[in-house]
């Protein structure tokens, strides 16, 4: 898509606008080409971390290792997002498909920050490429082409200050967002207008003839500073956790009408320093999970404040930045400066002690999530702009035939995703099996990968 100039968001970006089609230059390789003499290149398996790319070399996207891929842009960069059930339907896999997405910019001044609302539609597969083949009817396969590009609509909120985190739920017909922003309050917003701009011309155009600063619901500036962890618990509707860069944690619990909140101002407070990342339980309606800068993962329950219930106090080596709660097993996923990727089998949390590591990033992680319709599989992102898929079900006697040169990969890894700068965050939507969206400072990628 074309986007707008950055930190500019005129009238016409809220309206119907294009994202790229696969195939772009982006280095989105899972395959290699080595340019050799006369430019005739050998294509081997590029694997990040693994060897450096040699002068010549270049990055080739394999298409055949994407179901779908598409990518686009917003203006300014989102630090975070969240994905919108829909009612389109669970577990639809045929193409085209339609997402709805929510998204807070990082632009370079406060004043020029957006919420916005992304519906994504017209999102077609990856078709192999037919080598050899000329075409007969060169202005049919181009009203073909015509039919098949992505659309996108966008209704964006202006919004004072960064936003730092954004998460979404429904609460009976209300569609809230939750926004932890650099202004160091946590607000909450009605995204109704929004969601009925994006499906129709005609209220995108009463949308944005009306356009104003975004109005919270309700907004919390207890936690007097600012700060990144957030969550909506998935088992009491408008239920809500927030952590800062203080190290204190507060719940929201809703109140009648669906406009306000009860927040204790006794803060859970057993971190040391700033709290990363909450998740919620998805079961057991009362108890979360935190981790820190200090180092530590912590499970809390509610009823028992201020203190945590149960802590693995050294986690990781250094900053514990994400996690992710498993829907359907006792599994924490969490990921850490040390660059590594661990999974905690909540029944020996107390032995301090994960069941599984891997060491396949080479930076820091900035971004975790377990698979909703897999519970074996999951993903991560990385600071050095990788996104790795994993299954926790394969075993190394069912890895099959490796590929020539990475022998040495562990066999639960599935897949590594390149070609964004700056990766920020990655969701899998909970409504498409096997579709991950990321967002980094060069703009959102969705794709499906074969592996998935």
């Amino acid at each position: 898509m074309s986007a707008p100039d950055e930190d500019t968001f005129p009238e016409e970006a809220a309206a119907e606008e294009m994202m790229d089609e696969v195939g772009s230059d982006e280095d989105e390789g899972v395959e290699m080409e080595e340019e050799g003499a006369g430019g005739d290149g050998e294509k081997k398996v590029y694997v990040p971390g693994i060897e450096p790319l040699q002068p010549g070399e270049e990055l080739e996207m394999d298409r055949s290792a994407y179901r779908m891929y598409h990518e686009c842009q917003t203006g300014a960069p989102c630090l975070s997002f969240d994905v919108l059930r829909d009612g389109d339907g669970e577990g639809r896999e045929q193409f085209p498909l339609s997402m709805l997405l929510c998204a807070g910019t990082q632009a370079d001044t406060a004043m020029s920050n957006r919420l916005i609302v992304m519906r994504m539609h017209n999102l077609h597969g990856t078709e192999k490429e037919k080598e050899g083949e000329e075409s007969s009817d060169e202005e049919s396969d181009e009203e073909e082409d015509e039919d098949k590009k992505p659309q996108m609509e966008l209704a964006m909120m202006p919004h004072y200050g960064g936003i730092n985190r954004v998460r979404v739920t429904q609460r009976g017909k209300q569609t809230l967002a939750a926004v932890w922003s650099e202004k160091g309050q946590v607000e909450i917003f009605d995204l109704q207008p929004q969601l009925e701009a994006v499906n129709s011309s005609a209220a995108m155009a009463a949308f944005i003839s009306q356009q104003k600063e975004a109005t919270a619901l309700f907004s919390f500036s207890g936690h007097m500073t600012e700060g990144f962890a957030i969550d909506w618990s998935p088992t009491v509707p408008g239920r809500l956790v927030s952590g800062d860069c203080n190290k204190n944690i507060h719940v929201w619990e809703p109140g009648e009408g669906g406009t306000s909140w009860q927040i204790d101002q006794r803060p859970f407070s057993s971190h040391s320093k700033s709290v990363e990342d909450l998740q919620w339980s998805p079961t057991e309606a009362t108890v979360f999970a935190s981790c820190s800068v200090d180092q530590s993962i912590r499970i809390w329950d509610v009823r028992a404040p201020p203190n945590s219930m149960l802590s693995a106090s050294e986690a990781h080596s250094s900053d514990v930045n994400v996690i992710s709660w498993n829907r359907s097993e006792p599994f924490l996923l969490s990921g850490g400066d040390d660059g590594l990727l661990k999974v905690w089998d909540l029944r020996q949390f107390k032995t301090g002690r994960p069941v599984a590591n891997f060491k396949q990033h080479g930076a820091p992680i900035t971004s975790v999530e377990w698979s909703p319709v897999d519970s074996s599989v999951f993903a991560a992102s990385g600071a050095d702009d990788v996104i790795s898929q994993w299954d926790l079900s394969v075993e190394s006697c069912d890895a099959g035939a490796r590929v020539e040169g990475v022998k040495d990969l562990p066999p639960q890894l599935l897949f590594l995703h390149q070609g964004q700068s700056e990766i920020k965050e990655i969701h899998w939507h909970p409504q498409i099996p096997g579709v991950m969206i990321s967002t980094a400072l060069s703009g959102f990628n969705v794709f499906r990968t074969i592996s998935v």
